[in-house]
């Protein structure tokens, strides 16, 4: 079942059991996958939508709603801070599940030995290594503060 099926049955699902919060989360992600569709067919490389465009739209929807909760916290709005943390639960059951923070940084040690890396100029060629071997896996906002951390250590 590709991930659109099982974001449009588990929609369906949350419409039977009319879970408001749930149902709204479902409109949201189910509108921005029909945005990459139309783009997809009207841009000048005319394509299907495929599972990976679907995790990029997820992964910059749970980018944007972890932003909001970190306002909302500032401001001290609860209220605001709990749906938005609700509907990362409910975008980030479609996502492979991120590696901690502390494999994340072993991970990152061990890429920057492998290539040889020494300086913050050899920042890029140390995230491309990390994005081609671990494209899903890492929280590359983390990765990127890690990184910096590591190599200006050396």
């Amino acid at each position: 079942m590709s991930l659109r099926e099982s974001i449009e049955s588990d929609y369906k699902t949350a419409l039977k059991a009319k879970d408001k919060n749930k149902i709204s989360t479902y409109r949201l992600i189910l509108s921005g996958i029909k945005d990459l569709d139309i783009n997809n067919r009207s841009g000048p490389e005319k394509k299907e939508t495929d599972d990976e465009d679907i995790k990029k739209l997820l992964k910059k929807m749970i980018k944007q709603r972890s932003e909001s909760i970190e306002l909302y916290k500032k401001n001290n709005r609860a209220d605001l801070k709990d749906i938005e943390e609700q509907e990362v639960v409910v975008i980030s059951q479609y996502l492979p599940k991120q590696i901690s923070e502390e494999n994340t940084k072993k991970i990152c040690e061990e890429v920057i030995k492998s290539t040889g890396a020494n300086s913050m100029k050899d920042m890029g060629k140390v995230m491309g290594e990390l994005k081609k071997s671990n494209p899903d896996s890492i929280d590359f906002s983390k990765a990127g503060a890690i990184i910096k951390e590591l190599l200006n250590q050396k």
